[in-house]
């Protein structure tokens, strides 16, 4: 028998490619889909969630800066990754989610790849949004998107792997920054997919991970004046919370992209619109001639 001691992971957040204890100092019990106890969660504070914002702010003129292409490399590169840890991420999602093995190696691998999936329309999605419009005149009249800025999403609270990635994938992928609140009973997939983004190629600040209550961050953010845009995923089938959110987000115009009735099927594969609701379109005019 080892009479080694165990080496017990301290679980943190990830904020602008650091991984900083909650600044509230609290934690709060994981357990499996058993109800055993699994490991502490930092309890990220509202302190937590404007640094992350300020980290967001800051990574996304140089994210949106780069082309389309590099972007689809550093997804893919994500995804590599994933699949290089892939018997971890299983471990995490039977924990979890409770599914047997061969299910959530299933689930992996459509988290793989969801990821390729979204690289490959990375520079592809301007030609199907934007294009060159018909107008009386001797004008050229040019739409492009581009993307909004900094999204704040609350993650899926079931789907901790899966549902996580098609949240966050098309936000960033499209040049956004992102501020993700991670399933509160189920983090521990998105702290150590924050892993997989910190020894990828994604810059520190594209997306930053809290790990914590949607109840309690959900506000703050949504009311935030530097947040642009707002995903309530995470807020299926929470009509009251996701109203209140929306209410608060109306302050400053933000994008929202609106809490569906219950947690959808992610296995199916996603439309263009969850690209496209945080995208911006600009029309350029100018004179033939000219």
């Amino acid at each position: 028998m080892s009479d080694r001691i165990d080496v017990r992971k301290t679980y943190k957040l990830y904020v602008g490619g650091a991984f900083p204890r909650s600044e509230s100092g609290y934690t709060y019990e994981v357990t499996d889909a058993k109800g055993a106890f699994v490991a502490n969660a930092a309890l990220a504070s509202r302190k937590d969630a404007r640094d992350a914002v300020v980290a967001a702010r800051k990574a996304f003129g140089p994210w949106s800066g780069r082309t389309a292409y590099n972007r689809a490399q550093v997804l893919y590169r994500v995804a590599e990754v994933l699949e290089d840890r892939r018997p971890q991420f299983v471990q995490a999602v039977v924990q979890s989610e409770g599914l047997s093995a061969s299910k959530a190696e299933r689930v992996v691998d459509e988290s793989v790849d969801r990821l390729v999936w979204y690289a490959g329309w990375a520079d592809k999605i301007t030609q199907v949004v934007g294009g060159a419009n018909p107008v009386a005149g001797p004008f050229f009249n040019l739409t492009t998107p581009e993307a909004t800025g900094v999204v704040a999403v609350l993650a899926p609270e079931r789907s901790s792997l899966l549902g996580l990635v098609t949240a966050i994938a098309p936000v960033v992928v499209t040049g956004n920054t992102a501020v993700v609140v991670s399933s509160y009973s189920r983090p521990l997939a998105a702290v150590t997919l924050a892993e997989v983004l910190a020894t990828s190629d994604v810059p520190g600040g594209v997306v930053n991970v809290l790990t914590g209550s949607a109840a309690t961050l959900g506000p703050w953010l949504a009311s935030h004046m530097d947040v642009n845009a707002l995903d309530l995923l995470g807020t299926a089938g929470q009509t009251e919370l996701a109203r209140d959110l929306e209410v608060a987000a109306a302050d400053n115009l933000k994008r929202v992209r609106r809490a569906p009735a219950a947690e959808p099927d992610f296995t199916r594969e996603p439309g263009l619109d969850t690209m496209t609701d945080f995208l911006e379109l600009k029309t350029v005019w100018h004179p033939m001639g000219v």
